[in-house]
């Protein structure tokens, strides 16, 4: 069986799954991560190499109340960016990096004032972090100040705490040959797990080991990606729902079929795990930030399926536009580069986001991700 997962639907516009990163106990030796090859050392923090355990099961989320820490945040961010504290923006509209602050030791109201920051900013790479050597314990307890903390249904995490996603290509992985080999590109642009009832919020995502050069993240902006729009293409997007899922097949007459799951599929075909069953939700094209009032698209080619009430030709040609302007929109985009002590935070209900995978064969990239949920994606309306 091959390591890399592939799964694609070819209907355009319809959200084409593509699974750059393999997952699974079959895609790396765990020998070579404890302790390394010829080419590479061993992992660096071996207590947050993944795991795959058959027997985890997890039932269905339920609703929860989310407080938005943002949103009575005081604007100036006295107690974010305090003395010493350098920020540099990335681009005109999108990122900054900040040196001079340490996350974790940030008090409740600074805690506050990130959430703002990092909404307003849309994603901010915080340097020489010492997040990455906290228990992992505490890591959580700090992110679970964010919002409900998710457990991915497929992805590895480390032995005994599931709410960590561990983003990970082991050492001496050559899958990268294999993919590209049938793809001509890894750009894979998507919000995290849009098909949850509760998508993710402020989330964090933090190096632990890196390779020489590469797998650097781009970042969009999806506020900016609307604004963009024409008044009158906006306000035709407003009322518009949409049916995000890992599921996406076709019936032989070409209308959506919903009983495949590409994602869980991929961790199947590596030896992973399925915790919990797949979810179906529908949320607005076009939805509002709690905290800043900010109207962003919310569409992604990774999970969004179809339009509600659109026949499919309709849907597809819609979301296709609205996917190839989210791409080619280079002028409302942001490439982070990863370095050690990184700490990466972005707004996922406002951003879009793709690794990008050019790095030298068979050399280790390990991340871990902290996912605090937020509220259900709502629309107000249309103010032109």
């Amino acid at each position: 069986m091959s390591a890399t997962a592939t799964v694609t639907v070819s209907q355009p516009g319809s959200g084409n799954y593509k699974e750059p990163f393999v997952s699974g106990p079959l895609a790396f030796s765990l020998e070579n991560e404890r302790k390394g090859t010829v080419d590479q050392p061993a992992a660096s923090h071996q207590d947050y190499l993944p795991t795959w355990k058959p027997e985890e099961k997890y039932g269905k989320l339920e609703p929860f109340t989310h407080l938005e820490h943002g949103k009575d945040a005081d604007p100036t961010f006295p107690d974010l960016l305090t003395d010493g504290a350098t920020v540099v923006d990335l681009t005109a509209n999108i990122g900054a990096e900040v040196s001079g602050v340490q996350l974790h030791r940030l008090s409740d109201k600074g805690k506050d004032q990130l959430a703002l920051f990092v909404a307003q900013k849309k994603v901010v790479a915080f340097r020489n972090q010492g997040f990455a050597d906290l228990d992992i314990k505490d890591a959580l307890e700090y992110g679970r100040y964010f919002g409900r903390l998710h457990i991915h249904p497929t992805s590895g995490s480390p032995d005994g705490y599931p709410e960590i996603h561990v983003v990970h290509r082991a050492a001496g992985d050559q899958s990268a040959k294999s993919f590209f080999a049938s793809r001509l590109s890894s750009v894979t642009w998507h919000a995290d797990v849009t098909y949850e009832n509760q998508p993710p919020g402020t989330t964090f995502l933090y190096i632990l080991d890196s390779p020489d050069a590469g797998g650097d993240t781009l970042f969009s902006n999806q506020v900016e990606a609307y604004n963009r729009l024409s008044p009158e293409f906006q306000k035709r997007l407003h009322g518009l729902k949409a049916v995000h899922s890992g599921l996406c097949t076709l019936s032989p007459h070409g209308f959506a079929n919903l009983s495949g799951h590409e994602q869980a599929q991929a961790s199947r075909n590596n030896g992973g795990v399925v915790r919990r069953e797949p979810v179906t939700s529908v949320h607005p094209l076009v939805r509002t930030h709690p905290a800043t009032g900010e109207k962003a698209l919310y569409v992604n080619p990774q999970f969004t399926r179809h339009i509600v009430g659109y026949k499919l030709e309709e849907s597809n040609n819609l979301l296709k536009f609205l996917y190839d302007h989210i791409a080619v929109g280079a002028d409302f985009q942001a490439r982070v580069k990863w370095q050690k002590g990184t700490v990466v935070v972005w707004d996922n209900r406002v951003t879009a986001h793709s690794v990008i995978i050019d790095w030298k064969n068979g050399q280790r990239r390990h991340l871990a991700r902290i996912t605090p949920q937020a509220e259900e994606p709502y629309e107000t309306p249309f103010d032109g």
